[in-house]
Formats: C-alpha cells, structure tokens, sequence
C-alpha cells in the first residue's frame, strides 16, 4: 500500500522517582508549565525494585506517575525526554541527580517509554534519544515482555496505568 498511516495522539505519561519532596514539588510545577494540566497523579509509591539509584539519589526512594491532559504526536517525545534531561540535570548536586523523570506515553495498545540508554530491545528515535515498549495492552491487562523492567510487572503500577489508559480512552472516543 503506498499511502503513510500517521500515529493517533497518544496519552503522555510520566513516572517520577525521588526522594525529596520539596524537588518532586518544584518538578511538577516546571512541567505543568511547559506540559500544561496534569490530569492525574498517583500516590507516592515505595521505590524499593532495584538499588541502582541508591547511590546517586539516596534511600527511602518513592515513585509518582502523572499523565498530562493534551494528547501529543508520538514524533514530540524526543524533544519531551530531552527536556526532562534538562530537569533533572538542574536539580542534580555534583553530578548526581536528585529526581528521575521516566517520560514515554501510553495508547490503546501498548506503554513506551524514553530512555537514553541503548540497550538490545531499543529503538533509537534522535538526539541521543530511545524508545521501548515497556508494557503491551491486550483482553483487558498489560502484559510483561522478557526487557520489562521488575517494577512495571507489578499489579499496583499496572492498576494505575490502566486508570491513566482510561482516561485516554475517555479522550480519543469523545
């Protein structure tokens, strides 16, 4: 077929992990700014999957994921993971990041985050920018792939998710 199928609008999502809730504050103000309304937020979660931050950001981690209410073009996110870069390169103290933003978005099908890390199952999109389907929606749930990461398997983030898949839904079938 010689005709081009552009992407729907996509849900944008972003899961937050920190340890000073004074940095989380001013994190979601500047993105608020630049993104426009938040439509949701979760509670804090414990961030206890993995020790790989607990160098650079401490102990006693929490996560946070928010959605924002504009639908964006899936073609946007690498200019959105770069400005989450900037953030979270702004509240780093010598070198060390104090907030780590996980920005990706969400459509009916599938969760994709941003990374700027390559790894066997990424794509890379530009600018030091890249992609992975992190989760896929199907009957009903997401569904693991052997890269998904141990904190996205469970069934709390996976709840939150679908609520934030719901919302979406809500907005493309208007």
């Amino acid at each position: 077929m010689l005709t081009k199928q552009l992407p729907a609008a996509v849900k944008f999502v972003c899961g937050i992990i920190y340890a000073e809730e004074k940095i989380l504050l001013k994190t979601l103000h500047i993105l608020r700014k630049k993104f426009g309304d938040i439509d949701f937020e979760s509670q804090a979660l414990d961030f206890n999957y993995t020790n790989y931050y607990q160098e650079e950001m401490g102990n006693n981690l929490k996560r946070k994921f928010i959605s924002f209410k504009k639908l964006k073009d899936p073609s946007e996110f690498i200019k959105v993971k770069l400005f989450c870069l900037k953030i979270e390169k702004k509240f780093s103290i010598h070198n060390k990041r104090q907030i780590n933003l996980d920005p990706g978005y969400l459509n009916e099908a599938k969760l994709v985050l941003t990374t700027s890390k390559d790894f066997s199952h990424r794509i890379y999109l530009s600018r030091a920018v890249y992609a992975e389907v992190t989760l896929l929606y199907e009957n009903g749930d997401f569904k693991d792939l052997p890269s998904t990461f141990p904190d996205y398997r469970t069934k709390e983030y996976k709840a939150i998710l679908k609520v934030i898949r719901n919302i979406y839904r809500k907005q493309i079938h208007l």
